[in-house]
């Protein structure tokens, strides 16, 4: 121990010098207690000169040294300042990550002390906000928002609930921003991007409007042919059959309606098929026989090109996407008119073509025709059985099977929809 040693020296010193008093004289004993204090005082005033210049700049690397006690208490100066660097190192590097965290998150976050000052802010509500990191640090965020509901949200101090702000620069985009208060005076204003959430609330909306209008009509048309059943005389049986037909018509509409909501809600859950070798040519065949039988001999089905590749994929789900296109072709194009199909090769890729000579599609609707529900022409699409939803259905399979779907048309001229597929599907 410190204070133990210093006892034992200066006890030492004690003896020392009452043993050159005894033998030279008191005068030789006190000078010698007197001259080995007197170095012990400049000795401890220089380690303490020296150790009040280190305490102006407490750098690990230029902790003094010297001897004896000195040396011990520079020993754990030493030891201090290490453990001090190592601590404030870690929480550097953990104050770096947190940063770091920050500046990649998606979401908006800006820091703001008890005036409302900015003291960070990270990319993201740069982007969403018009902030600039460099300028705007140290200004009142009232002073710099565009968003006049923003402004409104922070004058109320009511920050319980987050609000929506729709911008239009640079680009569309909806946000989402709240207050968020962490400690006495410090709070934080999130924000973040929810265009693609309200985007997909939006379809949702329209899907159900759309589902409720498409099956109003036959409802109606149903509900209104059993009112008139319920009053029509007994003997007008031929009446009541065609009621009855109508009625059977509207419901095999209702049924294709639920049949396509349910295939397209199967294949948008994303499950998984199997998949087996598909004999091409031979759907091909199957396809023409049955475009045959839908077209009643009213339009000319034929077969083109023909190779004779095959195809990796579920079968029952080409079947239905192939057949799809082949059934459109025939509903749109008018009696006398002709459909070829092909399973052709087209820059080194195979691809199965549906054309045909029928009205044709105006350029401004082939982007949006395999939108759910979308018709070119809702009153001809009706007649004709359709439900809005067979291209819709075909995108997500020729999607599963990693195929592209081209569109080419004229109006008066006909259409083509050609289905390319990769070649790492092709068995040669």
């Amino acid at each position: 121990m410190l204070w133990l040693r210093s006892i034992v020296f200066y006890l030492s010193v004690t003896l020392i010098a009452l043993f050159i008093g005894g033998i030279a004289g008191r005068e030789w004993g006190l000078t010698f207690a007197l001259v080995v204090v007197s170095l012990t005082c400049l000795f401890h005033i220089f380690n303490l000169h020296r150790l009040y210049h280190w305490l102006q700049n407490p750098q690990v690397d230029n902790v003094p040294s010297s001897f004896l006690l000195w040396q011990e208490v520079f020993d754990q100066f030493y030891t201090e300042v290490r453990k001090q660097k190592k601590a404030k190192e870690r929480l550097a590097n953990t104050l770096d990550r947190f940063l770091s965290a920050a500046e990649a998150l998606p979401d908006g976050v800006v820091i703001l002390d008890e005036y409302d000052r900015i003291e960070w802010c990270n990319p993201a509500s740069c982007d969403h906000l018009a902030l600039n990191r460099k300028t705007d640090t140290g200004q009142p965020i009232t002073h710099l928002l565009r968003h006049p509901s923003l402004r409104e949200y922070l004058k109320q101090e009511d920050f319980s609930h987050p609000i929506v702000i729709r911008t239009t620069r640079p680009t569309e985009q909806t946000l989402s921003a709240q207050m968020v208060p962490f400690d006495s005076t410090r709070k934080l204003l999130l924000s973040r991007d929810i265009t693609q959430l309200e985007r997909v609330q939006t379809v949702h909306r329209d899907f159900v409007a759309n589902v409720s209008h498409e099956l109003r009509t036959p409802l109606t048309v149903v509900g209104g042919f059993i009112e008139t059943m319920i009053d029509m005389p007994a003997s007008d049986a031929q009446t009541r059959e065609t009621h009855l037909q109508l009625m059977y018509e509207q419901t095999q509409r209702m049924q294709r309606l639920v049949d396509d909501l349910l295939t397209l809600s199967k294949l948008e859950s994303g499950a998984q098929v199997r998949e087996e070798e598909v004999d091409i040519p031979q759907l091909m065949q199957l396809l023409r026989t049955e475009g045959m039988g839908l077209s009643q001999g009213r339009h000319t089905v034929e077969i083109g090109k023909l190779e004779r590749a095959r195809l990796i994929g579920n079968n029952d789900e080409l079947h239905s996407a192939l057949g799809n296109l082949v059934s459109n072709a025939i509903r749109y194009t008018p009696a006398g008119g002709k459909i070829t199909i092909g399973w052709e090769r087209r820059d080194d890729m195979l691809c199965f073509t549906c054309r045909d000579t029928g009205i044709g599609i105006a350029p401004e609707h082939i982007p949006r025709l395999t939108e759910r529900f979308y018709r070119v022409d809702r009153g001809r699409s009706r007649n004709t059985g359709g439900t809005g939803l067979g291209l819709a259905i075909v995108k997500h399979i020729l999607h599963r099977h990693q195929a592209q779907l081209c569109i080419t048309s004229e109006p008066g001229k006909g259409s083509e929809f050609a289905v390319k597929f990769p070649a790492t599907r092709i068995i040669e």
